[in-house]
C-alpha cells in the first residue's frame, strides 16, 4: 500500500510540474512536458510517469488557480482566430484539435487544424495562390491502426500565431486518428461546435 501510494504521490507530481511547463513555457507536447518534469524531479522509472489525461487535468487546475482570466481571454482569441481560419478553409472540411480545443492552450499555443481532401496538393496551392506563407513538414498518424505520413503546413498570423495544417484524406473522417496505435483518438470539432464553444465562454 506504501508503494502504490508513493507511485501515486510521484506521478501527481511529475504532472503538476509537466503541466507549469506547458502553462509557462509554451510546451505543447505531453511526452515532452513528460520527460522535462521527470528530470527535474530526478525521476528515470517510466512506469511512475503520468498520463496525458492526468497532465491535462493538472494543467487545468494550474490555469484556474493561477491564470483564471489571462487564460480565458487568451483561449477566446485563439478561438476566435481558429473560427477565421476555419471559415477561410471551409472548402477543405476543416476541423480544431489540440488545446484549443480542449481548452488547455498555454501562452504560446498554436492552433492545430485537420483539413480533409482527395487532393492534399490542393491545400498547398490554396496557399500559393494567396500569397501566404508557409513551412512544410510531415507527420506520422494512425488512422485506425493504419500508420500513415501526412503533410502539415504551417502559416503566421499577423501577430505571430502559428496555425498548423494537417492534412487528410476525407476516408480518415470516418475513422478515429491517433498520434499512436496505442493512443485515444484524437479529438476534432468542426466549425459549428467551435463557434458553440465560443458563443459559451
Amino acid at each position: 500500500m506504501g508503494r502504490e501510494s508513493g507511485r501515486n504521490d510521484t506521478r501527481s507530481r511529475i504532472a503538476h510540474l509537466a503541466a507549469r511547463l506547458m502553462a509557462e513555457d509554451g510546451i505543447e507536447d505531453y511526452a515532452h512536458a513528460k520527460r522535462k518534469a521527470a528530470r527535474q524531479a530526478g525521476l528515470s522509472d517510466s512506469r511512475e510517469l503520468p498520463t496525458n489525461d492526468e497532465i491535462a487535468a493538472a494543467l487545468k487546475l494550474y490555469q484556474e488557480i493561477y491564470h483564471e482570466t489571462e487564460h480565458r481571454d487568451r483561449l477566446r482569441e485563439l478561438r476566435l482566430r481558429a473560427v477565421d481560419a476555419m471559415r477561410e478553409l471551409e472548402q477543405f472540411q476543416p476541423y480544431l484539435t489540440g488545446s484549443v480545443l480542449s481548452g488547455n492552450a498555454g501562452k504560446y499555443a498554436d492552433i492545430n487544424l485537420q483539413l480533409f481532401t482527395d487532393n492534399e496538393k490542393a491545400v498547398e496551392l490554396y496557399l500559393i495562390d494567396r500569397d501566404i506563407r508557409y513551412k512544410t513538414a510531415q507527420a506520422r498518424i494512425y488512422s485506425g491502426e493504419e500508420p500513415l505520413t501526412v503533410p502539415v503546413y504551417t502559416l503566421e498570423d499577423d501577430d505571430g500565431v502559428e496555425i498548423e495544417l494537417t492534412v487528410l484524406s476525407p476516408r480518415e473522417l470516418r475513422q478515429p486518428v491517433k498520434t499512436s496505435p496505442e493512443g485515444k483518438a484524437i479529438e476534432r470539432a468542426k466549425l459549428a461546435a467551435v463557434e458553440q464553444l465560443l458563443n459559451s465562454m
